[in-house]
């Protein structure tokens, strides 16, 4: 079974990731996980944490000589604020009780946050307690444990992509979808958007936010190619593929709502007009579906068409001109919510964090099926269990 777990915290010396059933022999290169942080970090409207930000990794364990070992794979990713700024951080943030916070606490905790909640939770009285690990920075370690996921999908013929569709009340027209070669034209775009007039008008839409001090939430489209047939199961609630792909989508810091395929539409349309015709495809010796309503699942397990996914991202919950009402925690008097560095939108970078998501949920999945201690053992699986559909 394939697991991560993250740790550390937004402005703590290092975020941490460890990832463990990765078949041995798979081939691992810093450069593949730089690569991938080095996208998250794309955007037109991202804060400017993001120009400094430099994501130092290390490899801790589970990689020898460029391959995994089937041991659990440590990733270290170091904090570059920590570096830039010690004399504040060291100690805002030190885990030895001796040392004092060195700014006053955060007591007017922001509506949409995590801030109040997790406070009562938790029975802290300084919101930096929470907020340093609901930080969506969070998502990095997230993001370096799914370059993992989607080094082992590419053995098997599996490429995921994604692209913005909507950007604060800005919605894509295009029906033209990005193919599994035409990542680095989205990742191209300031916005992440495969539709050059949807792109210009989400920029437009971002500039006007920022000059209000204002934030904006969207949508991304996730498409996973060439994901086999039967990952996910309709035997347990737990195991169908749509589920786990949207929990996912959903863990994922300020994402409010998932689909998969045509979801929301398909609710409002008759049955006769709502499924994906099946079709036998000699050429091919497979049976094929031409449509994507059902998104490439069907009784929680893949088809083998292509898979869509997306996920709607609310607007931040820190603005650049507090005006959001809250209460002084301590006072208990009205006031607004205090101010963190923010961006005035984070959806272009929230579309890479849904591909970390959907590679980790496919990788895993693939395993459950095809099992393997070794690469080569997963891959030989896999390609004997494709041959024995092919007759159909």
């Amino acid at each position: 079974m394939l697991r991560f777990l993250t740790a550390g915290e937004s402005h703590g010396r290092a975020l941490v990731v460890i990832v463990e059933g990765l078949p041995a022999g798979l081939p691992v290169a810093l450069d593949d996980i730089a690569g991938e942080l080095a996208r998250r970090r794309l955007g037109y409207g991202r804060g400017p944490r993001m120009r400094f930000e430099a994501d130092e990794l290390t490899l801790l364990g589970g990689v020898r000589h460029g391959r995994t070992l089937g041991s659990p794979v440590a990733i270290e990713i170091g904090n570059s604020e920590w570096v830039k700024d010690p004399d504040k951080w060291a100690k805002e943030m030190s885990p030895a009780a001796e040392d004092a916070p060195s700014v006053a606490p955060l007591t007017r905790p922001r509506p949409g946050h995590a801030d109040l909640t997790g406070m009562q939770k938790y029975g802290f009285d300084d919101a930096r307690d929470v907020l340093e690990r609901a930080s969506a920075r969070e998502t990095a370690a997230r993001v370096a444990a799914g370059a993992l996921a989607k080094l082992l999908l590419r053995e098997l013929g599996v490429t995921i992509v994604s692209h913005v569709i909507q950007l604060g009340a800005v919605r894509s027209k295009s029906v033209e979808r990005p193919g599994p070669d035409d990542l680095d034209r989205v990742d191209a775009s300031p916005v992440r958007c495969f539709d050059p007039v949807g792109e210009s008008e989400m920029v437009e839409a971002i500039k006007a936010a920022a000059k209000e001090g204002d934030s904006l939430g969207g949508m991304v489209e996730v498409l996973a190619y060439g994901v086999p047939v039967g990952l996910g199961s309709y035997v347990h609630w737990d195991r169908k593929l749509d589920g786990l792909l949207a929990q996912a989508l959903m863990s994922i810091h300020a994402v409010k709502g998932v689909e998969i395929g045509d979801g929301f539409e398909v609710a409002g349309l008759p049955g006769s007009a709502a499924h994906d015709p099946i079709s036998w495809d000699a050429a091919e010796s497979r049976y094929r579906r031409y449509t994507t309503r059902a998104g490439g699942i069907e009784g929680g397990m893949s088809t083998g068409e292509l898979l869509v996914a997306r996920a709607a991202m609310k607007p931040l919950a820190t603005l650049n001109r507090p005006v959001l009402k809250t209460v002084d925690v301590r006072t208990k008097e009205e006031t607004v919510s205090f101010k963190e560095r923010t961006d005035v939108t984070a959806v272009p970078a929230m579309g890479v964090v849904a591909e970390t998501m959907t590679a980790l949920v496919l990788a895993g999945e693939a395993l459950r099926k095809f099992g393997g201690d070794s690469l080569d053992e997963v891959v030989r699986n896999h390609h004997a269990y494709a041959g024995t559909l092919r007759d159909g």
